[in-house]
């Protein structure tokens, strides 16, 4: 198996009230692809860190194998969601793929 995580921040210029709207719908569409892309054994996103943390959200996403992670980052319903509410709203991303 493979893990596949991502941290991002979002851009600063957003309210408090547009940062939870953007996190909810980066949730409801990255947890909207389980099932729908071979591969993906999991994929959960947590949009609520402690106060300590120094990203927004964190998506924590479980792949049968490395072959697999390559054909979810192309496919057509991933890069729909990540062009469509991810990328606009974040100012930096982080990502650790590993063997599990």
């Amino acid at each position: 198996m493979v893990k596949h995580v991502i941290l991002w921040k979002l851009k600063e210029e957003y309210s408090d009230k547009e940062k939870e709207e953007i996190k909810c719908g980066i949730k409801e569409g990255l947890e909207g692809l389980a099932g729908k892309i071979p591969g993906l054994i999991e994929i959960k996103v947590n949009t609520e860190p402690l106060a300590s943390s120094n990203c927004d959200v964190m998506l924590d996403s479980t792949f049968e194998d490395e072959t697999s992670l390559q054909r979810y980052s192309a496919h057509p319903l991933h890069v729909a969601v990540a062009t469509g509410k991810v990328r606009p709203y974040t100012a930096s991303r982080t990502c650790m793929d590993f063997e599990a």
